[in-house]
């Protein structure tokens, strides 16, 4: 079972409804500044075209919204309308979406629930603009730039929130851990990563994985697992260690208790040491030694859905290509772009949630899971049949969303058998490496 019309179309009327829109369009004063726009029409046709790739953002904007219909005026004119009432119409839109997305259900099977009540990952993506922000957006160089730090639910399957800021600013000030965070998970890389992090999650019960910074030097007071030589005091230094060949990289893990930081900075935890292609890759968690330290990189490994997340956000949503030049219409045009990514993930979403997890671990998969770029390409081939479905109503709406829900549900991985993806392998999917076409090919000339 995959998407539904009626789940289809309430992802879109939940967050895109018309009582809603309509008293924030009020409320900013955007309709009266333009008594010849349709401006419930065009909030829908900029979010809608996040991703059809006709041109520029906004004029990806102006083709949709005259297609649906809109009288039309000169370009002159349309481009007038992102200023700070549609960007403040467009941060209700966000917040709608983004509280909309943390309320849906879990789906957290196996290992990924047996800790935490769901895991979250944060991470920023860089958005260059144009040189006209660089005294409000400074890069790291002589150019305009902003940062987006995205908070990611594993559960979910998409971003539940965000804030931007300067390019040029650190990452890790805008991470805060506090007691909402409690039965979380934390997923983080290195940016983020500091003693103060770790000993806020310790404060507020939050368990985390991270890499091991080069410029931490764990004190390794016990070792679990691993090969020792000799004799291992408590307190020494794991560079020394290893080293000295003491504790020995021979392809083995390494799980051990360890200390990082000094005096009341000193936070406890758990190292765990994984070989690799590259060599070995170390871990500091607060995760319980009942979770495997393979199964402690295996989760680290779950932070890769927001870089993948990430491309969703540029490659089909476009934020590489924002080139508005002032703060506000900027602005407009990423919550914009931001809450059609949402949108598709949350369809992805139900789409998993239709197909329940495996009976049992180990259960061979037979049919591909969807795939959010695929399915983002194809709401970017239906904008124009979106937007009318928002016109429609009784049995013509319910047959419109049908007809969309089939369209959606049918993009799935194409590659899913060759790179099987480590949230369906923990899930409990077995998938069997598919063969090769050529060899294919041949078998069936024998035939």
């Amino acid at each position: 079972m995959g998407l539904t019309g009626a789940g289809v179309r309430e992802v879109f009327e939940t967050i895109l409804p018309d009582d809603v829109l309509l008293l924030a369009i009020r409320a900013a004063g955007l309709q009266e500044r333009e008594r010849k726009m349709n401006a419930l029409l065009f909030l829908r046709s900029m979010i809608i075209s996040a991703s059809t790739g006709y041109g520029g953002r906004q004029a990806d904007a102006m083709k949709i919204y005259f297609e649906s219909g809109a009288k039309k005026v000169v370009r002159g004119a349309f481009y007038s309308w992102f200023g700070r009432p549609l960007e403040q119409v467009l941060d209700v839109v966000r917040n709608r979406a983004l509280a909309y997305a943390a309320a849906q259900p879990l789906d957290l099977p196996g290992l990924l629930g047996a800790e935490v009540r769901d895991w979250h990952i944060v991470d920023s993506t860089t958005v260059k603009l144009d040189d006209a922000l660089k005294d409000e957006y400074p890069g790291t160089g002589d150019y305009a730039a902003l940062k987006i730090h995205k908070r990611f639910s594993v559960g979910i399957g998409t971003t539940i929130g965000y804030h931007l800021s300067p390019a040029r600013e650190h990452d890790a000030p805008h991470l805060k851990v506090d007691e909402s965070w409690r039965g979380l998970g934390l997923l983080a890389d290195l940016g983020y990563a500091s003693l103060d992090l770790l000993q806020s999650c310790e404060r507020h019960g939050v368990q985390y994985v991270i890499r091991l910074k080069e410029n931490w030097k764990p004190k390794v007071d016990h070792v679990a697992r691993g090969s020792v030589r000799g004799v291992l005091l408590p307190g020494h230094d794991l560079d020394l260690l290893l080293d000295s060949e003491t504790l020995v990289l021979d392809g083995k893990v390494i799980d051990a208790d360890v200390r990082v930081g000094s005096g009341a900075r000193e936070v406890r935890c758990r190292l765990v040491g994984v070989p690799t292609d590259k060599g070995y890759a170390f871990f500091l968690t607060s995760l319980p030694p009942r979770i495997a330290a393979r199964s402690v990189a295996d989760l680290y490994r779950v932070r890769w859905e927001i870089e993948s997340d990430n491309k969703l956000d540029k490659s089909c949503f476009r934020l590489d290509e924002i080139g508005a030049r002032t703060g506000p219409s900027v602005r407009a045009l990423l919550h914009a772009s931001m809450v059609a990514s949402i949108m598709v993930c949350l369809l992805a979403h139900q789409h998993r949630l239709q197909e329940a997890p495996p009976p049992r671990t180990g259960t061979e998969r037979k049919k591909p899971p969807i795939h959010a770029q695929a399915l983002a390409r194809m709401v970017t081939c239906c904008a124009q049949s979106v937007a009318r479905a928002f016109e429609l109503s009784g049995r013509a709406a319910d047959k419109e969303w049908d007809r969309l829900a089939v369209l959606f549900g049918d993009e799935t991985d194409p590659n899913w058998r060759r790179s099987p993806s480590i949230l369906d392998q923990m899930r409990g999917w077995k998938v069997t490496p598919g063969k090769p076409r050529s060899a294919r090919a041949a078998r069936a000339s024998l035939n």
